[in-house]
């Protein structure tokens, strides 16, 4: 086998990334793709080289199974970002950003800052593919190589954060991979750092962890991690938590959320799922 040419996450939360890439790489395949991002074809190029046929299979066979619901997320952060650089957040903070390119997909001001914020060893990996293809973001982008778990809030401010400020958070699901005082000190960050008119999404899922799809997941990208943490997450009480803490929350059903995009994958009519939307006051 060729040695990579860099570090490649092949175990643990940071692998994850290259299943949400494969998925966005299915999508941009697609004639009727909801998006396209042809940097997500660079980075599994990168990282097969580090993975054996069976993991890789395992990687693709999962990707298969959450692609549907998944790509629909994908679509509707795009528009989300849209909207919140629309209702005036000139700054965008990724939290758990993996192989994400929307600042360089998206058609955002050249204005915008938008930071990423993931374990030093994603960028380890990320950095060098985007810099052999030569990708150029289409605004500020700064990366924050920081744990979330961590003093990630002091990297975010040293690569340029402002308080001051209007700030779109985004959150695609890392959350749930935090301990629940974890996941808790970072919702106490972003309260702390959010100037008004800051917003953020928070997903509203009742997830069935016995699925045979969930328990994949969890021996593929789990076996190897050695902190161990439990998947808790922000859990039930997130909405109530932010409406307490000066956040101004609106609630939107899942299938009202992605009705446009056209798509026949929905959550069956649970009206109780969706995204709740917390806008600082």
């Amino acid at each position: 086998m060729t040695e990579p040419a860099v570090p490649i996450p092949t175990a643990g939360v940071a692998m994850t990334a290259l299943g949400v890439a494969l998925i966005r790489v299915r999508e941009t395949g697609r004639p009727d793709g909801l998006y396209t991002d042809p940097l997500a074809e660079a980075f599994l190029a990168a990282a097969r080289p580090g993975f054996d046929d069976d993991r890789w299979s395992r990687m693709e066979t999962l990707a298969d199974q959450f692609y549907e619901g998944r790509t629909l997320a994908v679509k509707a952060v795009d528009d989300s970002v849209q909207e919140a650089v629309d209702a005036g957040c000139p700054q965008i903070v990724l939290l758990g950003a993996g192989l994400d390119t929307r600042a360089f997909r998206l058609p955002l001001p050249p204005g915008t800052l938008f930071f990423e914020v993931d374990l030093p060893e994603l960028f380890d990996f990320k950095e060098p593919v985007l810099a052999a293809h030569r990708a150029r973001p289409v605004c500020t982008r700064r990366v924050v190589a920081a744990d979330l778990a961590g003093d990630w809030e002091r990297v975010l401010l040293t690569q340029g954060f402002r308080t001051d400020l209007p700030t779109a958070w985004i959150d695609e699901g890392v959350l749930g991979y935090l301990a629940r005082p974890d996941a808790y000190a970072v919702a106490e960050a972003v309260t702390r750092l959010s100037a008004p008119g800051s917003r953020f999404g928070i997903g509203r899922f009742e997830v069935d962890a016995a699925a045979p799809r969930y328990s994949a997941l969890r021996e593929l990208v789990m076996a190897d991690n050695a902190s161990g943490r439990p998947v808790n997450g922000l859990g039930p009480e997130a909405e109530t938590w932010f409406a307490t803490h000066g956040w101004r929350t609106t609630f939107r059903a899942w299938d009202d959320l992605v009705a446009a995009y056209g798509r026949p994958a929905t959550l069956g009519g649970d009206h109780a799922a969706g995204k709740v939307l917390a806008v600082r006051e």
